[in-house]
C-alpha cells in the first residue's frame, strides 16, 4: 500500500477510536446515565472492545480503503450499514461477558457515530476540495462536455475543478440519457440534455473536449455516443471504470484516449475457458511466430486456460524475450520458454519439436506485409508456404493433435503474392489433413487493430507529425477485429476441428479505411490534419473477402466462428505443385511469381482483376 495512503487510512482509524469514545459519552449524558455508564474505570476498556468492533466493521466495508475526496451516497450508506452491525456486534459481547448498558445508549450512540464519522469524512473532503493538487506546470485547460452524470461523471468534474493536471479541463455543461437527470446539476455544472442533444451543446457551450464518463455502456450505446461526439471538432477523451480500480490507482486516474476498437461497436469476444481447457490445459503449446502481435497475444490468452508450457518460437528475439518476462510475471503456474530460429530451417524444426513434443500447435510465423511480399515474392514463398511445410511435416512426424493455421482473409481470391501464399499454406494444411493423425485446420480471419504493420499506428503516427494522413483510395474497405478477439477465436476454433476445415471469423461489417482515418483525426482532436490519397499499392484489393465464389458457410457452436464449405483442392496436384515452387525458389521472382500463380488457381496478379 502506498505510504500515502496508510498514513491517510491510520489517521481516519485514530479519528473513528476518538469517535467511539465520544459518541457513547455523549449518549449518555443525553439519555441521563452518565452516572450509570461511567460508573467506574472499567468502562474506559469496554469502550476500547466496542471501538475495534467499529473498526473491524469499517474495514469489512472497506472504508478505510475509499479517497474520501470523491465518496458518495454510497460510503455513507456503507458508514451506517458498518455502524449498525458493529454496535449490535458490540452489545452482544457486552451481554456474554456479563456487562449491562442501557438498549438506548446503544442506540444513541449508534445515530453519533453515523453523524460523527460520516462528518469527519465529509471535512476531509471539503478541505481537499479547498486544497487541490496543482500541476508543477501549466497545462492547457478546454471547456469540457462530461457524458454522463453518474459517478464517473462527478469524479470528472471535481477532479477538473480542482485543477487536476491528470484531467485538464473546465467542466461547462454534462449530458445523460436518463430523463430524470435532465435540468439537475452536478457541482454546478448543469446537465442539459442527452446524447442527442450533445451536438448543439457543443455549439451552445464553445465547447473543445468531449469526456465519456460511462464506462459501464454496452459497446453499442458507446458507438452510438462516438458516432455522434465524432461529428464535432472537439478532442474525444473517456474514463475507466472507478469501481474497478485499486484504492492505490484512484488518485492517478486520467483521461484516456477513445481506442479505435470501440468504434467498431460490437460487444467484446470472451475466451470459452470450458472449451479451450479441453486441449490446452496441462499440455506443452507451441506458438510460431510468438514474439509477433497475433502470436503474443496467442500466448496471453493460452496462458490463461492454465497450459503446462508454452513454447515461443520465434526469429527476432526481443520481442519474444519481452514476452516471457511478461508472461512469467502473471503466470508463474505456467512454463513459458523461448526458442529463437526460423521456420524455414527444416533441421531446427524438426530438433524443436523432438525436444518439446507439443500437443498443440498455434502457426503464426509469417510474412504478412504486401506491398514488400510483392517487391520479395521469393521469400513470401519460402516462409510463407514452405516455412509452413516445415512446420506441418514435423507435426506429422512427432504426433502432434492439434494445428491451427493462421490464414487471412487475403487469401480468398488473391491479388497478392502474400494472398497467394497464405492460399497456399490453406492447401498445405487440407493436403495433410487428409492422411495425417494429427487434426489440421486453418482460421481465416482480417485485418487486426493494431498489429504490426496495420494502417493504425502509421495513421497515428502522421496524425501527431500534423500530417498529412495517407489513404491509398477513397472507396477502399477493410474488415477489422481487435487482436485480442482474433486471438480468443482462433483458440475456441482450434477444440472444434475434426481436420481440415478453414474457419472462418465474423468480422462484422467492414470499415472505409477514408473513414478510419477521419475518425481518428477527430479522436486526437487534431485540426487542419489533410488526407492524402496516393493510390492502390501493387497487390492490394479495393474490397476484401472471406470466401471464394465457390465457397459457402456452415455454422458451428459459436455465433461467431463459421467453417467454410463447398470448394474442393486436388492433393495430388498440391504436391506436385509443392515441387515446382521449390523448383522455382532456385530461379528469378518472375518465374517463382507465375508457379505460384499456376498452384493457386483463384489468384490474379492484377488490382481489379475479374
Amino acid at each position: 500500500m502506498d505510504l500515502h495512503i496508510a498514513k491517510r487510512a491510520a489517521l481516519l482509524l485514530l479519528c473513528d477510536v476518538a469517535s467511539t469514545y465520544l459518541s457513547y459519552w455523549l449518549a449518555s449524558l443525553l439519555t441521563n446515565v452518565y452516572d450509570e455508564v461511567f460508573v467506574n474505570n472499567e468502562i474506559y476498556f469496554m469502550l476500547g472492545i466496542l471501538a475495534l468492533f467499529n473498526i473491524a466493521g469499517l474495514a469489512l466495508f472497506r472504508l478505510y480503503n475509499n479517497l474520501w475526496e470523491y465518496a458518495s451516497v454510497d460510503e455513507a450508506i456503507q458508514i451506517m450499514l458498518s455502524v449498525v452491525l458493529s454496535t449490535l456486534a458490540g452489545a452482544v459481547f457486552l451481554w456474554v461477558i456479563n456487562v449491562r448498558l442501557p438498549i438506548r445508549v446503544f442506540v444513541a450512540s449508534a445515530i453519533l457515530l453515523v453523524l460523527i464519522m460520516g462528518g469527519v469524512r465529509m471535512v476531509w473532503r471539503i478541505l481537499r476540495r479547498k486544497h487541490p493538487v496543482r500541476a508543477s506546470t501549466e497545462v492547457e485547460r478546454p471547456r469540457t462536455l462530461i457524458v454522463g452524470a453518474g459517478e464517473t461523471g462527478s469524479l470528472t468534474i471535481t477532479r477538473m475543478a480542482s485543477k487536476d493536471p491528470n484531467m485538464p479541463g473546465v467542466p461547462v455543461v454534462a449530458t445523460d440519457d436518463d430523463p430524470t437527470k435532465k435540468g439537475s446539476r452536478i457541482h454546478g455544472v448543469k446537465v442539459a440534455g442527452g446524447t442527442d442533444d450533445i451536438l448543439s451543446l457543443v455549439e451552445q457551450y464553445d465547447v473543445k473536449q468531449i469526456v465519456v464518463a460511462i464506462p459501464s455502456a454496452t459497446a453499442t450505446e458507446r458507438r452510438h455516443i462516438y458516432s455522434v461526439c465524432t461529428q464535432t471538432d472537439c478532442k474525444l477523451k473517456t474514463l475507466p471504470n472507478i469501481r474497478e480500480l485499486r484504492i492505490d490507482e484512484l488518485g492517478d486516474v486520467a483521461l484516456l484516449d477513445v481506442d479505435v476498437a470501440d468504434l467498431l461497436g460490437r460487444e467484446e469476444i470472451v475466451l470459452d475457458t470450458r472449451i479451450a481447457s479441453s486441449y490446452i490445459s496441462g499440455e506443452t503449446v507451441l506458438v510460431t511466430g510468438g514474439g509477433g502481435s497475433i502470436g503474443s497475444e496467442l500466448c496471453r490468452q493460452l496462458a490463461k486456460v492454465a497450459p503446462a508450457r508454452i513454447v515461443v518460437f520465434d526469429i527476432y528475439e526481443n520481442d519474444a524475450y519481452l514476452l516471457r518476462l511478461e508472461l512469467l510475471s502473471e503466470y508463474d503456474d505456467v512454463d513459458v520458454r523461448v526458442e529463437i530460429g526460423s521456420v524455414c530451417d527444416r533441421k531446427r524444426v524438426d530438433e524443436l519439436f523432438e525436444r518439446y513434443r507439443p500437443s498443440a500447435v498455434f502457426h503464426a510465423a509469417a510474412h504478412k506485409h504486401v506491398p514488400l511480399m510483392e517487391a520479395c515474392p521469393r521469400e513470401a514463398i519460402q516462409n510463407n508456404v514452405f516455412g509452413t511445410l516445415n512446420v506441418v511435416r514435423a507435426s506429422d512426424k512427432f504426433g502432434v493433435r492439434r494445428f491451427i493455421f493462421i490464414s487471412t482473409d487475403k487469401a480468398v481470391n488473391p491479388t497478392s503474392v502474400m494472398g497467394a501464399t497464405k492460399r497456399m499454406g490453406e492447401m498445405v494444411i487440407q493436403y495433410y489433413a487428409r492422411a495425417s493423425k494429427t487434426i489440421f485446420s486453418a482460421v481465416r480471419f482480417g485485418n487486426v487493430l493494431g498489429s504490426n504493420g496495420s494502417v493504425i499506428p502509421l495513421f497515428k503516427k502522421q496524425i501527431a507529425a500534423g500530417g498529412p494522413v495517407t489513404v491509398t483510395h477513397p472507396e477502399i474497405e477493410r474488415y477489422f477485429m481487435t487482436v485480442p478477439e482474433a486471438t480468443r477465436l482462433v483458440i475456441q476454433a482450434g477444440s472444434m476441428a475434426k481436420g481440415g476445415e478453414i474457419f472462418i471469423l465474423d468480422m462484422g461489417e467492414p470499415v472505409k479505411i477514408l473513414d478510419l482515418a477521419k475518425n481518428l483525426i477527430r479522436l486526437s482532436g487534431a485540426v487542419g490534419i489533410e488526407i492524402v490519397f496516393t493510390g492502390l499499392r501493387d497487390g492490394e484489393k479495393m474490397y476484401e473477402e472471406l470466401l471464394m465464389d465457390e465457397e459457402s458457410t456452415l455454422a458451428t457452436e459459436s455465433r461467431s466462428i463459421m467453417i467454410s464449405a463447398g470448394q474442393e483442392i486436388g492433393y495430388e496436384e498440391v504436391a506436385a505443385k509443392l515441387d515446382e515452387l521449390e523448383e522455382a525458389l532456385g530461379g528469378c521472382d518472375e518465374d517463382a511469381v507465375r508457379v505460384l500463380g499456376s498452384a493457386v488457381p483463384t489468384y490474379c496478379h492484377t488490382v481489379n482483376c475479374e
